[in-house]
């Protein structure tokens, strides 16, 4: 066999490495911009149960039966609005079992007269959607300097108009599809004479003749007339005018890809929202509170890490000395993937149950290194070689882990499935058995079962595969051969 030396610093400063770029990320400062490669904690999207904030559940009035499409236009029209009340760390669900839509968001960074109330009556408010002639508009100040913009332009058509958006293939003046773009197919209502559909055609009309109404108030050249399309107070498109569309059927183009052009025709759908909303369930949470959980959970993780660590190596010496690197890449792994290190999932929120999952999985790590620093004193013990008794004790000691954690994976699995939103894959996977409850609003019990599970697969990582090629390879160092540095007698 090859002399395995070099393994253990191998390894070990790997998984240094790996910690580091966990804790503190891979940045570069360029003057005042930031570019940031990898994700560290202060990156870590807190939930609101740590910073504060509002967790609401809206439903239809009435008892509607609200289709999949109408709920993600709520959802859509839910968005919009917090990013226009300035709320960008939101988080909004769908649960097409029970006709919901859950939105959480953190209090507003130092706002400190923010009515959540009047917000979540925001947010519930069915939205107006319009078409305006042109693109202007003026602002508005406060005196606490909140900034409030006016579309200007009069209105051509509203919500109520739109029979339908929808996501449409992009063509080029030849009539060929282009690959990898979409538009946004527009059909309006043709009703009477005063449609919107008739009244479309007359603004369309008016926009080709070069109407100074619409005129794009942004372009310095002036050659654009367009119709711009308003959410509320916020513009989320204004096309350029190109043709007199006389049948009620437009067609809106920019470059856009799939998900861009869904997000336009959602928006759109959501401005004819068909059914009112109603607030089901409503909590605040004091920032104050959940920072200081948080300051107790991580000092109290800290601590029992170190004493764990130190109990590893007095009671196992030399494999609990391997036992604490592993579960320092354990935890660095768990919050890799919540940090969103990893290019293949994008970030995740951290709550405080999901703090709790990290700690459970090191007590399960923790338990996966005792399971195997016995089972080599016993190999030992049984008078077997070095060699032979640290193959034998993880080979032994393996079955053992596998059916622990298997037991743990199972239990997070059913906890994601159960209480994950409706489009995550442990929800569709278990959906024919947990299709009565829908989206839970208790999500942090979802960050709990994530980072559970993510702990356990990190402790097969490290615990299991990092554990052992680190302690191997020091058996091959002569200074690191006497038996007693592994509990067991010496011969």
């Amino acid at each position: 066999m090859k002399n395995q030396k070099p393994v253990f610093f191998i390894v070990f400063l790997l998984i240094l490495a790996f910690a580091a770029s966990t804790v503190f990320g891979v940045k570069n400062q360029y003057g005042d911009l930031t570019t940031t490669y990898i994700n560290g904690l202060e990156d870590i999207r807190l939930g609101i149960d740590i910073q504060g904030g509002v967790d609401v559940t809206f439903a239809p009035i009435d008892d509607v039966d609200a289709t999949k499409e109408q709920l993600e236009s709520v959802q859509t029209v839910m968005e919009t609005r917090l990013i226009t009340l300035g709320i960008n760390d939101y988080e909004t669900y769908i649960d097409e079992t029970n006709d919901k839509v859950i939105v959480r968001f953190p209090w507003q960074s130092g706002e400190e007269n923010f009515d959540p109330e009047a917000a979540v009556k925001e947010l519930g408010e069915t939205a107006q959607l319009q078409f305006r002639k042109g693109y202007s508009y003026s602002t508005d100040v406060a005196d606490d300097g909140e900034v409030t913009v006016i579309p200007e332009g009069d209105i051509i058509l509203e919500g109520t108009d739109v029979e339908e958006a929808y996501v449409n293939y992009a063509y080029d003046s030849q009539g060929q599809v282009i690959a990898g773009e979409y538009s946004v197919g527009l059909k309006l209502k043709s009703d009477g004479e005063n449609s919107g559909a008739e009244r479309f055609r007359t603004a369309t009309q008016e926009a080709v003749n070069k109407d100074e109404a619409y005129k794009d108030s942004t372009d310095s050249a002036g050659s654009r007339y367009v119709i711009s399309i308003w959410m509320d107070n916020y513009c989320i498109s204004y096309p350029s005018v190109n043709d007199v569309i006389t049948d009620g059927s437009a067609s809106i183009t920019g470059s856009f890809d799939y998900d861009g052009a869904k997000s336009l025709a959602d928006k759109i759908n959501g401005g004819a929202l068909p059914f009112n909303l109603k607030t089901e369930t409503f909590k605040t949470i004091s920032p104050s509170m959940g920072t200081g959980t948080l300051q107790i959970m991580l000092t109290a993780g800290v601590i029992a890490l170190i004493l764990i660590m130190l109990y590893m190596i007095v009671l196992y010496r030399l494999p609990g000395f391997v036992a604490s690197i592993a579960l320092i890449g354990q935890v660095a792994g768990t919050l890799a993937v919540i940090s969103g290190w990893f290019g293949f999932y994008s970030s995740s929120t951290l709550t405080i149950p999901g703090i709790a999952g990290i700690i459970l999985a090191i007590g399960m790590g923790v338990d996966c290194n005792i399971i195997t620093g016995e089972r080599i004193k016993e190999e030992l013990n049984a008078g077997k070689s070095l060699d032979a008794a640290l193959k034998s004790a993880y080979h032994r000691s393996f079955t053992s882990i596998l059916d622990g954690n298997m037991t743990v994976i199972i239990v997070a699995i059913i906890l994601m499935g159960a209480f994950g939103v409706s489009s995550s894959f442990f929800s569709k996977l278990l959906h024919w058995l947990f299709f009565m409850f829908g989206v839970s609003t208790e999500g942090t019990i979802f960050s709990f079962g994530f980072t559970l599970l993510t702990g356990v697969i990190f402790n097969f990582i490290m615990g299991v595969l990092a554990s052992r090629l680190m302690l191997t390879s020091l058996s091959k160092f002569k200074c690191f051969q006497n038996r007693k540095l592994y509990g067991g007698a010496e011969k």
